[in-house]
């Protein structure tokens, strides 16, 4: 039995035959939180010189994450990180926020891409032609650096949400749902950061 592989390029190799040009991969994180935007890496990898280690951002530690962040920026040919804010979440819904945020992040590359590699199934429209790749950032080296990059920043800002709105723990939790979350909800009430549209927190204004 041959032994599990990680994310690979041959996608992007298919794609960059078929488009004639770069491809970038592109990933989400933060769709699920209360609270904070939703951020989306694209990243255009250097098929010659490539950080080792690159692999899906949910299964490394903070530090490693951390360490590719810095690689994946210096040694690819393109990267960008898009956001969508909690007001557009909230009047677009996430799945739109979602591609909005994905849009930006591509429209963002110094180096325009030809085609994209998107994590999930969900086809957005983004400013080049695009391919769903169902769990990309397990298939995907491109897409499993976006991911990287959309997880780090988003981890980040939500840090600095944590000092803006001290007391629900962003820093900690990221705004996902934790018990210290909910008792701070609790006690202090929903803040600016918090997605009034999520039903636990539609919940607690509406008591």
């Amino acid at each position: 039995m041959s032994a599990a592989t990680g994310p690979t390029l041959s996608l992007e190799i298919l794609l960059i035959d078929s488009h004639g040009g770069p491809v970038c991969g592109v990933d989400e994180a933060g769709r699920g939180p209360w609270a904070g935007p939703v951020s989306a890496g694209a990243v255009i990898l250097n098929p010659d010189d490539l950080p080792d280690g690159i692999d899906d951002s949910k299964a490394m530690s903070h530090a490693r994450r951390e360490r590719l962040e810095i690689e994946i920026k210096a040694r690819s040919i393109s990267w960008s990180v898009g956001f969508a804010s909690v007001e557009e979440i909230d009047s677009l819904n996430i799945l739109q926020a979602t591609g909005l945020a994905m849009h930006r992040a591509v429209a963002g590359l110094s180096v325009p891409a030809a085609a994209a590699l998107v994590d999930g199934n969900y086809r957005f429209i983004l400013p080049c032609p695009i391919r769903t790749v169902v769990k990309g950032d397990s298939l995907s080296l491109s897409i499993a650096a976006a991911s990287i990059l959309a997880k780090t920043a988003r981890d980040r800002l939500m840090v600095e949400l944590d000092g803006q709105y001290p007391g629900y723990g962003f820093a900690g939790h990221k705004g996902y749902h934790a018990s210290s979350h909910v008792a701070a909800l609790k006690a202090l009430g929903p803040c600016p950061a918090h997605r009034r549209t999520w039903a636990p927190i539609r919940a607690l204004l509406d008591a």
